[in-house]
């Protein structure tokens, strides 16, 4: 790479970014490590890099590209000492990502594409295959069929084949989000044309005519489905030695930006530009014994290209295309316009810091909505991932600030496509600048808990302290400006809602809050019991609000403290609580 290279943003094809001395971070070295697992399966979340790690493998096992192997994977790991299996497989690489949701001959359409991709490994590989061995091999009616005469003709002619299939739960995710679980299981269970692609694909391995298959995706629940009664391959997703095979580690990330900075291509403070990525990129940990957490390197490159050269810290910190991938999950959440069990739980994780359950490695559709199940999805698709462990389980959390935005816009969205609740978002967000910037925070309180009341769609909804802190959170995480943190330490002790200005992009802001939230049952709101549970409230946050991380870490800023007390969806008590300074009696 030159000094200052292209940002492959969005980029997945490993031969292009190297012949093109784009920027690439090397992972090849665990090439070496996955080699001894023949049938593997890594999932992790979408653009976290399983496309380029499957042209990785496209690029080092194929046979008819071992003659390009020195100029492709100069320089790396991999390349400095390779394996005795490089360039020495047939490769078929399957790309299901590909697959939109239409239902329309979706079967005829799969068949099509695989048999292309048949075609054309065979075509590189015609001094092994002739050419009217490969022609009877693609002539077959299916896809399995075609794979069956492959391994077939693989064990007759001693040929090492690799199948790599990337994005296996796309389309089908696709197809369950707009078309619903009946459409879905059409053609995964019993004799459908994805079960009996799977199917085959076990066949070659047991048969000793498929060498290598590798897998990548996103949820497990496909995989169970496809492939149930059978294992297909080692699952290498909760392997802690498989880790930071996709991501970047905190080292990688600041390298990349002193790089930049050193070459004239960065014109922002690395340290500020590292807490930023840190704060909105990082947090990811995907097996419990892991020594470090990851950062996002689609988001990473986002904001690299976003800065580079010589810009300012981008004002959306989150792509557009993340906002699209996450918006999947809304079929999950609502049925009809009814919120779900699923949506309760989604609604909990955003309410609390942590939250601990098992990981289950797989699970069927049906059991979706068991919580361990539903928890477990969350982890893959990384809207929750591992802080901690605890005996027979792990203590989960949501990895950055990124996950949580988007996370609050679920919530907000379930709540208006439920019926729940709607607000005007744009004044909303009108008052939180106002909150943000001029400390005027009451406008916004009055506005949300004056609708809680008033829509009588809410008050089935709002039963609790839980409910009610992970309600207020997601509409307050409308702010760009504060940034919303649920269940905060500060002053051994955790505030409900900490609303924390974002200093390393609006320097000039000079306010924050800690927010207190208490309920009470309707019908027990005598005027001793509000004291008493007011009191209670202001005691903690003068203990919050007397921790000196807060005037460490944000020095110059005010913080304000805010009581809230409910008795059902009405509010009794909305006082500000200043450092050392008691409140009047309600």
């Amino acid at each position: 790479m030159g000094a200052n290279p292209h940002i492959p943003y969005g980029q997945s094809d490993f031969r292009k970014i190297r012949l093109r001395r784009w920027l690439y971070v090397d992972k090849t070295r665990f090439i070496r490590q996955l080699e001894p697992h023949h049938f593997a399966v890594l999932l992790r979340p979408r653009r976290f890099g399983k496309s380029l790690w499957v042209s990785i493998l496209e690029n080092y096992y194929e046979r008819s590209r071992s003659d390009g192997f020195q100029t492709v994977f100069a320089g790396t790991d991999i390349g400095r000492n390779p394996t005795e299996e490089q360039g020495r497989h047939v490769v078929l690489r399957f790309n299901f990502s590909a697959f939109d949701d239409r239902l329309e001959a979706i079967s005829v359409r799969f068949d099509e594409y695989c048999k292309l991709q048949i075609r054309h490994a065979l075509a590189r590989n015609g001094d092994l295959v002739p050419k009217d061995v490969a022609a009877r091999i693609v002539s077959r009616d299916s896809v399995s069929g075609c794979l069956n005469e492959l391994w077939a003709e693989a064990e007759e002619r001693n040929l090492s084949l690799c199948v790599l299939v990337d994005e296996y739960d796309n389309f089908a995710n696709n197809v369950m989000a707009h078309h619903g679980g009946d459409s879905y299981r059409v053609f995964t269970r019993g004799g459908g044309f994805y079960r009996s692609f799977f199917t085959t694909l076990k066949a070659g391995t047991e048969s000793g005519a498929l060498d290598r298959l590798f897998i990548t995706g996103v949820s497990p629940i496909t995989l169970d489905d496809v492939t149930s009664g059978f294992n297909i391959g080692e699952d290498l997703s909760l392997d802690s030695e498989f880790n930071e095979l996709l991501g970047f580690t905190a080292d990688e990330v600041s390298a990349l930006l002193r790089q930049y900075r050193a070459s004239g291509g960065l014109d922002q403070d690395v340290d500020q530009a590292m807490t930023i990525i840190r704060a909105w990129y990082g947090g990811y940990r995907f097996t419990k014994a892991a020594d470090r957490s990851l950062f996002n390197p689609d988001m990473v490159l986002y904001y690299l290209k976003q800065s580079v050269p010589n810009k300012p810290v981008p004002e959306d910190l989150i792509d557009q295309n993340v906002r699209m991938d996450y918006g999947k999950l809304r079929h999950l959440l609502v049925v009809g316009r009814a919120l779900n069990g699923n949506f309760d739980l989604l609604r909990d994780v955003a309410s609390k810091s942590q939250v601990r359950a098992s990981v289950v490695p797989r699970f069927p559709l049906e059991h979706l909505s068991r919580r361990e199940n539903f928890l477990s999805l969350l982890h893959f698709l990384g809207l929750l991932t591992i802080r901690n462990t605890a005996p027979g389980a792990a203590i989960m959390g949501i990895p950055n600030h990124t996950v949580r935005r988007l996370l609050h816009g679920q919530l907000r969205d379930g709540f208006r496509d439920g019926g729940v609740f709607s607000v005007d978002l744009v004044h909303l967000e009108r008052l939180l600048w106002g909150m943000a910037e001029d400390g005027a925070w009451r406008p916004v309180l009055e506005l949300l808990t004056e609708r809680i009341e008033r829509q009588t769609s809410v008050r089935d909804y709002i039963a609790g302290e839980s409910m009610l802190k992970g309600f207020l959170a997601a509409y307050f995480g409308l702010s760009d400006q504060l940034l919303v943190r649920t269940e905060a330490e500060f002053g051994k002790g955790y505030v409900d809602i900490a609303m924390l200005p974002d200093l390393a992009r609006f320097s000039q802001l000079s306010f924050g809050y800690l927010i207190e939230l208490k309920y009470i049952k309707r019908g027990e709101a005598t005027r001793g019991r509000v004291r008493s549970v007011k009191s209670e409230a202001v005691e903690q946050l003068r203990r919050y609000l007397a921790d000196p991380v807060l005037s460490r870490q944000y020095p110059g800023v005010k913080f304000t403290g805010i009581a809230l007390v409910f008795h059902g969806w009405e509010i009794a008590v909305c006082d500000d609580v200043q450092p050392g300074v008691t409140p009047p009696p309600t």
